[in-house]
Formats: structure tokens, sequence, C-alpha cells
């Protein structure tokens, strides 16, 4: 869309550039404006339309007054005509044109036809126009090419396209009318008002098949179709050929700049507004309105400005809608200084900023001193109602602004609470006549006191709100409610509710579920479902994420049997939890061994029709494969897959890790090779799983077989995975490959864990290559890896010392790192002094 655009903003320069040929008169045609030539009025006698006038707007009208007998057998046409252009009301108009096609010897031509549908189309009656187009093919009424012209383009002012349409069809098939050029182009108009390229495009055809040749009027109407479906390919061809011929006018600039606009594309319709100028050509007053909304709509505020600049240097007054859109613009971007001055120059020009311009002025002030101004200039000309609007958005204004405090001390000003010391001697409050708070007064500073977690000072305002006689809203209500049931305060809770009640106020799905989820949050389960039975009765539904936060919750603490009980309780009550609840519990049972309980629980809501996801099932297996039993998971990774449900990563990883730890590593490989099969790539958690128990199998060469293939499958190795390997070597009787890759960790960055260094020291003294060890020993001191003494590993490696300590390459080097306190004194009585 964007290359588009751009393509068809560099037209404007391209001006031998045509993509399309239309057939082109040697000079332009003269558009014909009126289509009318017959009647003079003034042949009409001018007390029989006077009769006719006084007749119908005579309230009560009687459609059996003797006199309408009288002059009925008088009708013409052009009398018609006439008295209806009379009558300033459309409803009028139309009694007398719908009498008139009653009465005897008389019948409506193409020319009263065409009055009446101007009058219904300038007041957009669509209903009697659309009856009148009927009634016009079924009383087969003759019409020039220029009245059919004429009635087209009323209809399609009004978005009556397919009426257009098929008026325009069966006039010509009736033999009611030969259509011509402009009868054309205002079937062209007509359809501009959609979007039906199809459409639009057919009826092009038609009319160069029929031999007629096109002009500017012709192609506008197509251009303004392509543009309204967002062809900009074909606007472009026709745009060029329009161009070419000098028939682009402010108009055609107008429908360009207005789609760029559409579409969001700021800068290219300003380009293009810049390439009028230098034609000459300006946008009319409402393309300058419409261009300016769009601008601030799609946040460039920059550009609507020097927009605004260009209307207001084209001649044209902006209205008080232009500069509320603008001033709001500049609000949301926080261009407080830019909306001042554009409110300074209203008052300038004598235009009086409204309610709404003065809240957006005043939600945005970050100065007090700018609050003060204003109001101080609106309290001696605003009505009491307004003056509230403004107080209560300087309200907002300083609770956006996190000055709470202040709205406080303003909102006990409107109080008439002189007395507090606070209160009159604050700047801001000098309040020249009493303004009295409403309940959107007290809610604004009440829900900043709320998310400021001062909810003592909120209570004690909303209860002064009640003593003065201002009554609370069931929002106001709710915020207090969710405000202490956010900070865990029941009792308060409790107290609300019931006040809420009292005062007339039923509870909505949000009070409930407010208090619900506080329960849950608790873990308190008795209380929980007494309310869900209470929310029952009001068929509402507790929120799922509650419950599911309660069976979470009481699953982490041991308390699965409890949870599963509570989700047995919410289906007894009526209310179907989701499965991600059910998940939690099934998890929850398996952490503490109630893994038949869980398989039990899956089973029953698998019949009740439930579907369990991809994460319910990996719950399931893993926890079977660490109770190693590994093929009823198997069982249950079949069952999943019959379910039409796609095996995860993860899944397959916990049956790897399944059979690799019940000794089945060959098992395992095969899980690998199905992984591949499936197009589901292992990752670096399945290969060192594998790797771990190809080295716990005895078969460290399959095992650096598959760390080689792992990395040729473009899986990088990380910290983990070389210590898998390092550990498994070393079990294997291989330090001086794990060595290998030790070095390898540690160039890529990685600092083993101190079970590395100790499966290396092992090895290599199981190995008796002394020397080796004990460089082992002493990098793991040096780094500061030396187990703490209740580390299991510290017994080996005192062992490792005590045994270095007694060969004589090794020993002097473990005194030194004892003497430098690298390692701490282990069985110094069994280290002979050699000093």
């Amino acid at each position: 869309m964007k290359k588009q655009a751009m393509a068809l903003a560099r037209t404007i320069t391209q001006a031998h550039y045509n993509l399309i040929k239309f057939s082109v008169p040697t000079s332009n045609p003269h558009r014909p404006i009126c289509t009318k030539t017959h009647n003079d009025s003034s042949s009409i006698p001018s007390d029989l339309t006077n009769a006719f006038i006084s007749i119908f707007t005579k309230k009560p009208f009687s459609p059996h007054n003797p006199e309408l007998n009288n002059l009925a057998p008088r009708l013409t046409t052009q009398v018609v005509e006439t008295v209806l252009n009379s009558f300033k009301s459309w409803k009028v108009a139309h009694l007398f044109f719908t009498w008139a096609s009653s009465q005897s010897g008389y019948k409506h031509n193409c020319y009263t036809y065409n009055t009446m549908a101007s009058i219904l189309s300038r007041v957009r009656q669509i209903a009697p126009l659309k009856a009148m187009a009927t009634d016009v093919v079924n009383l087969r009424c003759s019409m020039s090419p220029g009245a059919l012209g004429y009635l087209v383009r009323c209809l399609g002012s009004v978005g009556l396209v397919d009426e257009a349409n098929d008026l325009f069809d069966q006039a010509r098939t009736m033999g009611l009318c030969v259509p011509n050029d402009y009868s054309y182009t205002c079937l062209l108009e007509a359809i501009a008002k959609s979007s039906s390229i199809d459409l639009i495009e057919m009826r092009l055809k038609e009319m160069h098949n029929h031999g007629w040749k096109f002009n500017k009027y012709t192609l506008t109407p197509v251009l303004q179709v392509y543009c309204n479906a967002g062809k900009f390919e074909k606007a472009l061809s026709v745009f060029n050929d329009m161009n070419e011929r000098g028939w682009v006018d402010a108009h055609v600039f107008s429908i360009v700049v207005l789609s760029f606009s559409k579409m969001g594309e700021v800068d290219k319709a300003f380009e293009l507004i810049g390439r009028m100028e230098d034609h000459n050509m300006t946008l009319n007053q409402k393309t300058f309105c419409v261009l300016i909304h769009g601008f601030v709509r799609e946040s460039r505020v920059d550009k609507a400005l020097l927009l605004f600049d260009k209307m207001k240097q084209s001649g044209f007054s902006p209205d008080v809608s232009l500069y509320d859109v603008l001033i709001g613009g500049l609000c949301k971007i926080k261009e407080v200084e830019k909306a001042l001055r554009l409110y300074s120059e209203m008052k300038q020009l004598g235009i009086q900023a409204d309610v709404g311009i003065l809240t957006k002025l005043m939600t945005s002030f970050s100065e007090e001193s700018e609050m003060i101004r204003v109001l101080e200039e609106r309290q001696e000309d605003t009505d009491e109602e307004a003056m509230i609007l403004l107080y209560n958005s300087v309200l907002k204004g300083l609770v956006n602004n996190n000055s709470i405090d202040k709205a406080c001390l303003l909102l006990r000003a409107m109080m008439a609470d002189q007395s507090d010391v606070d209160v009159a001697e604050h700047k801001l409050l000098s309040i020249k006549k009493a303004i009295h708070p409403n309940t959107i007064s007290f809610s604004i500073v009440i829900d900043g006191l709320l998310k400021t977690g001062k909810l003592d000072l909120a209570l004690s305002l909303f209860q002064h709100m009640k003593h003065i006689g201002c009554k609370p809203n069931i929002m106001l209500y709710n915020n207090l409610i969710d405000g202490f049931c956010n900070s865990n305060r029941l009792e308060e809770i409790y107290e609300l509710f019931r006040e809420m009640k009292v005062s007339g106020f039923e509870p909505s799905r949000f009070t409930y579920n407010s208090v619900f989820g506080c329960l849950c949050r608790r873990e308190d389960v008795v209380a929980a479902l007494d309310l869900v039975k209470e929310m029952r009765v009001h068929a509402y539904e507790p929120w799922i994420k509650h419950s599911t936060l309660l069976v979470k919750g009481l699953c982490k603490h041991g308390r699965a049997v409890e949870a599963c009980k509570f989700l047995a309780s919410m289906v007894q009550e009526g209310f179907l939890p989701d499965i991600i609840a059910y998940s939690a519990a099934i998890d929850g049972l398996i952490k503490i061994q109630e893994l038949d309980r869980a398989l039990e629980l899956f089973r029953d809501i698998c019949s009740r029709g439930y579907r369990p996801d991809v994460v319910a099932y990996n719950i399931l297996i893993s926890g079977l494969c660490k109770a190693k039993r590994v093929s009823e998971a198997e069982d249950i990774l079949h069952k999943m897959v019959v379910k039409g449900l796609v095996p995860s990563v993860v899944t397959y990883n916990l049956l790897v890790d399944g059979w690799c730890k019940n000794g089945d590593v060959d098992q395992a490989m095969l899980f690998l090779s199905r992984m591949f099969v499936e197009d589901r790539n292992p990752n670096v958690i399945t290969y060192t799983t594998l790797i771990d128990g190809l080295c716990n199998d005895g078969r460290p060469d399959d095992a650096l077989v598959l760390w080689n293939e792992m990395g040729k499958k473009g899986c990088a190795p990380n910290k983990v995975s070389f210590m898998a390997l390092i550990h498994g070597l070393c079990k294997c009787g291989r330090p001086d490959t794990a060595l290998v890759y030790l070095h390898e960790m540690q160039e890529k960055e990685m600092e083993p864990d101190t079970f590395v260094y100790v499966a290396l020291i092992s090895s290599f003294l199981s190995n008796l290559n002394l020397p080796l060890a004990f460089e082992i020993l002493k990098e793991m001191a040096e780094k500061g890896n030396f187990p703490d003494p209740l580390d299991k590993n510290f017994v080996i490696v005192r062992d490792a010392v005590l045994k270095l300590s007694e060969d004589a390459k090794t020993s002097s080097g473990v005194k030194n790192l004892i003497a430098e306190g690298r390692i701490p004194r282990i069985g110094c009585s069994d280290i002979k002094d050699e000093g």
C-alpha cells in the first residue's frame, strides 16, 4: 500500500506519464447543470399556486376540501413544480405531490419527479425517494437524457447506488429514455458513492462502446471509486490520464489527498497539498476540516497544525470544533504550551471555548497556576453545571499529576470547608462562588486515593460524601470494594458489601468477582463456595481466573485433595472450571504422590467432555515418568495423538528423560528418531538428556557421536550440556577426553559447577594420574569452588586432598594451597611436616 501511495505522489511531477488512453473530445465540453428549459413560471397564474399553498399549509389539512375539487382540473406539471418549490416542509411537499398524482386527467412528468426527488434528497428521506424511483418506471414516465441523469444523481447523493443503477437500465430497456454522455456521467457520479469497481468499469466500457467520449467529469467519479476501494494502481492510471490532458483541478487533487489521509499516509497527503499550491489551487473548507481531523487521528498533530495555518491563510475561518480537535490532539501528546497558544488565539478571535476544550486543557496542565488562570477566567460567565465540569477536570488533572493531596484540598474547599487552615490558605482554591461537588467529583478523588493505597482516607471521604447528601453510585462502591479486596481487608469488604445492598444497589458481576478473587487469594475455600452459591442465585458466573488461582494456591501448599473437592463443588453449583484449573489440580496430586488419583481425575474430566490440551497431557506424562511408569506414559502419548493433539518437544523430552532414567537408553534414542520423522526438532535439553543417559549406560563413544551430531544440527550446547558430557566421561573413566571439553567450555566463557571439578579429580585419581588431579584441585580452589563441609562432595574432595598430600609429587602443592588459605586444613595430623 505504501509503495502504491508513493508512486501516486510522484505522478504529480510526471505530466507525460500515461498508463491508459481514453477517447478525448477536441475541446472540454461544458458540463450541464440544469435539466429544465421548458418551464416559464411567469405564465402560471399566481392565484392558482397561492390557493394550493394556502390549502396544504393550513392546519388541519383535509383532502376533501371542496376548494381542492374546484382547483384540481387546473393542475399542470408547471403548476406542480412551482407549488412544490414553494413549500418549506418536505412532508407538505410530498403530501401535495402524492395528492396531485391521484387526480383525474393529471400525470407527473420527469420534471415534477425531479423536483420532488431534489426535495427528498436534500433532507435524505430514503424511503419515499426509493418509492418514487419505482413509480417512475412502473408508470412509464418518459424522460429526457438530462432528466434521467438528474434523477440518478439525486438517488446517488443519498447512497441509493443500486436503485440509481437499476433505474438507468430500466429507463433504457423500456424505451423511456435514450441516455447520452451526460446521463452516463451522472450515473458514474452516483456509483462513485460506493466502492464498486466492477460496476463503474462496466459502465465506462459500455459508455465507450456507445461512442460517447470521456471528459474530466466522466473520469473524476472513476478516480473516486478506485480511491474508495484502495486500488491505487488503477487510480494512478486515471490520474495520469487526467493530468496529461490538463483536467486535474482542485476537486481531483482533494480526492487523492483525502485518500492518502484515510490510509494514514499523512506525509504524502501533505506533499500533494504543496503540489496543489504550485498549481495555484487550494482545498475547500470542508476538505481542510476533514484532513485536519484525519491528521490528528493519525497522531500527526504537527501536520494538522501546518494545514490549519494554510486554511487560515486561504481565508477560511476555523470554528470551535477544529480548535477542539487540535487542542485535544496537543494535550494527548503533552504539548500543553501549543494547546494554550491555540486557546489564546480562540479568545482573541472571540470564539467561546466550550467545556470540552477546557476539560482537555485542565487534565493536561502540570502547573497549578495555569489551572487557576483558566478557572478564574471562567467563573463569572459560566453556569454552575459547567463550573462543576471544570472543577472536576481540575481534580482529574491533579490526580493524573500525582497531586492527590491537593485534589483532596480542592474537594474540601468545594464542600465549603473554609474552617480548615490548609484549605483556606491554599492558593489554588480562590473560589469566588459556591461550587458544590457531585458524585463524579468524589469518584475522581476516591479513585486516586485507592490507586495510591490510601484506603482509609478514601473510605473516610466516601462516608463524608454520603453525610453531605451526595449519593454514591454502584461504580463508586465497586471501586472501593475492589481496592479493599486487593489489600486483603476482608472486614471492610463485607461492611461495604452489606452497605451497598442496604442502599438499594444490587451488587454487579464485578462486585461479586472482586470479593471472590480476594477469598481465592486467601485460599478460603468455604467462604469462596458460599459466595459462589449467592452468585448462582443472581446468575453471575465466577471468573475462571480466580478459581484457577485458588486451585494453584492450594496445590502449592500441598492441599491438592482440597483443591479437587473445591472443583467438584463448583461443578455441583453449575459452574464448570476450565482445563487449566484441572491441570493444576492434577499436577498438585502428582506432587503429593497421588499419581493414581491424578489419573482418575484426568479420566473423569475426559468422560465429562473436556478436551485436555498438550500441557495437561505433559503433566501426566511427567508424573508417570518420574514414577518410573514410562510404558504407561507412552500409552498416554498414544491417546494424545489419537485425540488429534500434536506432541510438543517438551512431550518427547519427558519420555526421553523417563527412558534414560529407567535404564533403557535405546528406547530413548527411538524417540529421538521419532522427533525427526514428525518434524519436531530436538533441542539442547533432548541432546543433553540422551548424552547423560548414554554415559550412564557406559557408552561414552555413542555420547560423543551424539554430541557432534548436535553441533551439525545447529543446536549449540549450553553450560548444562558441557557439564553433563564432562561428568559422564569421567564416570566412564575418560577424564583426559573430559578435560578437553572442560577447556572448550571455559573458552566459551562458561564456568562449571563444583561437581564437575570433583568428577574430574576423582576420575584422574582412579586412573592414578595424581598430577592432573592436583591441577584440577588447584584450579577449583583458585576459583573459590571448594565445596562447603555440608556439601555431599566435601567428603570426596577431603579424601582426594589426603591422598594427594601423601604423594611426593603433589604434597608440597597441597601444603601451599593450605598455607594460602585456598583450601581448609583437612586431616593435618596425617600430613607430615617436612619443614
